[in-house]
């Protein structure tokens, strides 16, 4: 799905975008790479890394979700679309609700429509954990989003346009996440800890790269596909990335979870269960419920969350994670 195909990732200048990127142009022969985002800065940095001159399938396209008009010029001729653009900062979209509404919703439904308008054959939608179950604006947003992307398939009628999802956990290393944050806080002696027993899923920017090829390759239109990856505790991932520090606890902030849920039990009767992921199938009446058949249905009152986990990431898998990322071309990520 990607050879000799058009590529279009939204919200292509950030950590994933770029990875993707990278990925894309290293191991595939794309006819074009299309970077769409809206920060002239991050797309000229980005320049530096991969120059048109050295890679002459790529090109860079400022625009927003939220405006219709400049996707519909941007998706001409694109065969295939990463869909990645969000607002994402918790305590931001509390705090500028309509905006987060803005980008993850009215931004979600621009991008099926000019998708369906357009042609293009195969949309994946990045979701979160956090839409799962949500309890804060920006899961909210998120599950909305994934609705939407699902319910993109019926709008597509006898069109090809087919949208999927793909749903997973935090990511090691990516900008605004809690290990650039601890690391950062190393100097001061104290990392701040909002509840000791807190659990998270992780995975590393190329290990998601590799699950959106693979789910694009797999996808038939309306599932959501979510990876099985390893948990790990917040005084675990503390004492791996600053032993020498001690711990503060300073309470849950507003709008956050004890433990993330990816999977949760209101879906468990329509989730099929492979050997690296659970897909969650749409509940309409087009979606061919047969193409799972071979997999194992999730038992009812099943749940996928981080502290009921059968994977736990250990220390030091953590800090062999972390050594990794600062050795690779992705610790100069703006």
């Amino acid at each position: 799905m990607i050879d000799d195909k058009v590529v279009l990732i939204t919200g292509g200048t950030g950590s994933f975008g770029r990875s993707f990127v990278r990925t894309v142009l290293t191991r595939y022969q794309p006819r074009k790479v299309i970077v769409f985002s809206r920060d002239e800065l991050k797309q000229f940095e980005m320049r530096q890394e991969f120059p048109e001159s050295r890679f002459p399938a790529l090109r860079y396209f400022i625009g927003d979700v939220r405006d219709r008009d400049r996707l519909h010029r941007a998706f001409q001729g694109v065969d295939v679309v990463i869909h990645t653009a969000a607002l994402k900062q918790v305590p931001a979209a509390e705090y500028n609700p309509f905006e987060a509404v803005k980008t993850n919703v009215v931004g979600a439904e621009n991008v099926i429509n000019e998708a369906i308008d357009m042609g293009v054959e195969r949309v994946v939608a990045l979701s979160t954990d956090k839409a799962a179950n949500p309890i804060n604006l920006y899961g909210a947003t998120k599950l909305c989003s994934d609705k939407l992307f699902v319910a993109g398939n019926v709008y597509a009628g006898h069109r090809n346009t087919r949208f999927s999802v793909v749903r997973y956990g935090n990511v090691v290393g990516s900008r605004g996440s809690v290990i650039p944050f601890f690391l950062g806080r190393r100097k001061t002696g104290v990392l701040p800890i909002t509840d000791p027993r807190m659990t998270r899923f992780w995975l590393t920017l190329p290990q998601g790269v590799e699950f959106v090829i693979d789910c694009l390759d797999r996808m038939t239109g309306g599932e959501i596909f979510v990876p099985k990856i390893p948990s790990m505790n917040i005084m675990d991932l503390a004492a791996a990335l600053a032993p020498e520090c001690r711990t503060e606890v300073i309470g849950i902030r507003p709008g956050e979870k004890l433990h993330e849920v990816m999977v949760p039990e209101d879906d468990a009767h329509h989730t099929a269960e492979l050997p690296d992921r659970f897909v969650i199938r749409p509940e309409f009446d087009w979606f061919d419920s047969n193409h799972y058949e071979h997999a194992k249905p999730c038992p009812e009152g099943f749940r996928y969350s981080s502290d009921l986990n059968d994977r736990w990431l250990s220390r030091e898998e953590l800090a062999e994670m972390v050594s990794k990322l600062h050795a690779s071309p992705l610790s100069r990520d703006p």
